[in-house]
């Protein structure tokens, strides 16, 4: 069974309020970080896809960067999205933060290599909607968190499965992982872990409640219609274009930050 890119969430109880209402200055020196680091991953990435090509799997020099990139990008993430409340510290490795990623870096199939671009677009749609989605209602989570001091049991999971997937799809398209992103909509019970082993974290296993089940349904649906809105959503002068027919992109408030993980960068 091939190994799916696994994320670990140490949430805390409550969250400091000065740094959720702060949070998106804050988060400024991070992103410039994360860009100057994306740009880097992205020269790993087109060397990685050529030595993989021939080698069969990522040299070890590609596999390492790519793997501390994204766990970068994802405790990022996890702070941008309200999962905790600790600043995500300016390094690599991080191994005692409350946000972790753990990558199985393997063998890789060369036709899916070779493809991955074109693979991984069904997977980088859904993304996109769910993440647009869910920056429609990031507003009205920040709020609840600012007011409660703590991040709602049903928010906390349906933004987890959020930065969960992103991260699947961006190791799949850097070739970190073999594994195809899936499990959007939570893990299932003796299905897709065993009951017996415990949770490693609250995140591992990701069971949802009805709650963030719904959330998610939700982030689908907003994202869907930003999808159709950018669109245009008419025929053009010389009724050649269709509704919907062009490529659409979803627009996202200014005042929410994109997850680093929604841009999904091609090689």
């Amino acid at each position: 069974m091939e190994f799916l890119p696994v994320l670990d969430v140490f949430p805390p109880e409550r969250q400091r309020r000065w740094t959720v209402l702060l949070r998106l200055l804050l988060l400024i020196p991070q992103f410039f970080t994360l860009w100057v680091l994306g740009v880097v991953a992205a020269l790993a990435v087109i060397l990685g896809w050529f030595a993989a090509l021939v080698l069969g799997r990522l040299p070890v020099f590609a596999a390492g960067y790519l793997t501390s990139y994204l766990g970068y990008a994802v405790r990022v993430g996890g702070y941008a999205m309200l999962l905790v409340d600790r600043y995500p510290p300016f390094a690599l490795d991080a191994p005692d933060y409350p946000v972790r990623a753990e990558f199985q870096p393997g063998p890789l199939n060369r036709w899916a290599v070779f493809f991955r671009v074109i693979l991984v677009i069904p997977a980088a749609i859904v993304q996109a909607v769910v993440y647009g989605g869910w920056a429609v209602c990031a507003f009205f989570f920040w709020v609840i968190v600012l007011v409660l001091g703590r991040t709602p049991v049903p928010i906390f999971q349906a933004s987890a499965s959020v930065l969960r997937y992103g991260l699947r799809v961006q190791a799949y398209l850097y070739m970190v992982s073999s594994a195809y992103p899936k499990r959007l909509l939570g893990d299932r019970p003796n299905r897709d872990y065993d009951p017996a082993w415990g949770a490693a974290s609250a995140t591992r296993p990701l069971v949802l409640v009805s709650a963030a089940q719904w959330l998610l349904v939700l982030f689908i649906f907003f994202g869907v219609a930003g999808e159709v809105i950018s669109s245009g959503g008419d025929w053009s002068d010389n009724g050649t274009t269709m509704y919907g027919a062009r490529p659409a992109s979803v627009s996202t408030p200014a005042s929410v930050p994109p997850s680093p993980l929604v841009s999904v960068r091609t090689p």
